[in-house]
């Protein structure tokens, strides 16, 4: 089967859950169509997922710069598991970034707060490397947080619902960049809305502000979400492995990915294109 049908596993279940929603006379052909749509909903997102682990043989990591400035902290990174996040969208490797200090969770009020109260909100973004832009969009709004208990309940479902759509459901406003190296590209997920600065053509240099954070798709408080890997579309490519060099809060030095719950501070590997529209200070 073509991988191009595989990548419409959502469709098929929402069909299926359709079928036997409006199915009025209990068990019976409908409900029997939709459970066996359910079925292969689910068969074909698990041949996708597995499609998209990384290969045996993997190429070393790619030394890319932080894409932001400041102290921020590291969460679902492949310093502490892998796959950190799943194999499916290429997430093998992914980390999430938060800026530090920030409003901490609660368990019943406020519900939620506007994503202006979070440090990470509306911080630059920066190109980790050179490179080509070959997607761009930012027209998803910022939507309220989800960090109490009321909000992790919600947030749970609605993020089954966003992932059986296309992935810009899940990644919301977001970019992907060609790094020209082997056919790395970056991803930026969950940017501001209407806060690009580049668009699709656009060459980059290290450095260079490409957008905002935000809170946009599948988000729980403005973060966030970078990964690399092995082709431009996300639905089919694999993860790759990248280094940092950054400074934990230890004051030493370190080059890898930092392990969840650490926060750091970028150290730089290449000096910043001076003649770009933003330079990481």
């Amino acid at each position: 089967m073509p991988q191009s049908l595989w990548k419409r596993h959502g469709l098929v279940l929402a069909v299926g859950a359709a079928c036997i929603l409006v199915n009025g006379e209990g068990i019976g052909p409908l409900w029997l169509v939709g459970l066996a749509l359910l079925v292969t909903g689910l068969l074909m997102r698990w041949v996708m997922t597995r499609a998209q682990r990384p290969p045996s043989e993997e190429a070393p990591p790619l030394a890319l710069d932080i894409p932001v400035h400041g102290r921020w902290m590291a969460r679902n990174g492949p310093a502490t598991k892998v796959p950190s996040h799943t194999h499916n969208l290429a997430q093998t490797y992914a980390i999430d970034l938060a800026r530090r200090p920030a409003p901490e969770p609660v368990w019943l009020w406020p519900l939620t707060r506007r994503p202006e109260s979070y440090p990470s909100f509306g911080e630059p973004l920066l190109a980790p490397a050179d490179g080509r832009v070959v997607a761009a969009t930012d027209s998803q709004r910022d939507h309220l947080t989800r960090t109490s208990l009321a909000g992790l309940l919600y947030v749970l479902p609605e993020g089954f619902v966003r992932s059986l759509g296309l992935p810009r459901h899940l990644l919301g406003n977001h970019l992907i960049i060609d790094l020209g190296n082997n056919g790395a590209h970056a991803v930026f997920a969950h940017l501001r809305r209407h806060s690009l600065n580049v668009a699709v053509g656009d060459h980059v240099t290290v450095g260079q502000l490409l957008a905002e954070c935000g809170n946009s798709g599948s988000s729980a408080e403005p973060h966030l979400h970078f990964q690399l890997m092995d082709g431009p579309d996300i639905a089919s490519a694999h993860g790759l492995r990248f280094s940092w060099r950054y400074q934990a809060d230890d004051g030493r030095e370190h080059e890898g990915v930092p392990a969840d719950n650490t926060c750091f501070v970028p150290v730089r590997t290449a000096p910043a294109d001076s003649s770009a529209p933003y330079a990481a200070p």
